[in-house]
């Protein structure tokens, strides 16, 4: 299928945009984990039991992620790379694309904004001797998971502005990385606070 000029245009502006975006995405976190260690002098990735489940999914999240941002890098001064990644055509229409650029975007900022709401108590993964309490309070009274809820609808983005295969797989294996990684957390955080937590999670919904 023939591509129009604007579809054209908006897949060029996407490329810079989308190197930009994960270049971005990559310098916050590294520097707010190393920020936060020295403010805090506390460890705060937990990737869990060296290959169990934690960690698989900590590993496997990290790869895509790091394979992702190096594509969108590898893109701009090489586009046939494109040629490779299974491009769906049908859907490389200027709506969907900038569709998938919004997601991505506000997917992204409510994450951070979550992430800073946090504050110390911030941490990847799964801390066994944390957190101090249940949180219940701010956007966590509407769902038990609102990080992994921006995070899979970044992932969705990122599907929609760059439709292919690749990012397909990409979405499927994330999806299915941060179920896992949510029936993980609940459970830990069920066994530390069976009484508040059981309360907690019978008002508050999983997702939304």
């Amino acid at each position: 299928m023939d591509l129009s000029v604007t579809s054209i245009q908006v897949i060029e502006f996407t490329k810079i945009y989308l190197a930009v975006f994960y270049s971005t995405v990559a310098a916050f976190y590294t520097l707010s984990v190393i920020t936060k260690k020295r403010k805090h002098g506390k460890k705060l990735i937990f990737a869990g039991q060296r290959l169990g489940k934690t960690w698989w999914n900590h590993i496997t999240f990290r790869l895509f992620r790091i394979t992702i941002w190096m594509l969108c890098l590898l893109r701009v001064p090489y586009p046939n790379i494109d040629n490779y990644l299974g491009m769906i055509t049908y859907l490389q229409a200027p709506s969907i694309i900038l569709l998938g650029l919004f997601l991505l975007t506000v997917g992204f900022v409510t994450t951070v904004l979550i992430h800073f709401s946090l504050g110390k108590e911030w941490r990847s993964g799964i801390d066994p001797s944390g957190p101090n309490t249940v949180i219940s309070s701010g956007v966590y009274r509407f769902s038990r998971n609102p990080m992994f809820i921006c995070i899979a609808m970044a992932q969705l983005g990122f599907f929609l502005a760059l439709p292919c295969v690749f990012s397909l797989l990409c979405l499927l294996v994330g999806l299915t990385t941060l179920y896992s990684q949510t029936l993980a957390e609940e459970l830990h955080l069920s066994e530390k606070f069976p009484v508040s937590y059981s309360a907690y999670a019978a008002k508050v919904r999983r997702w939304l």
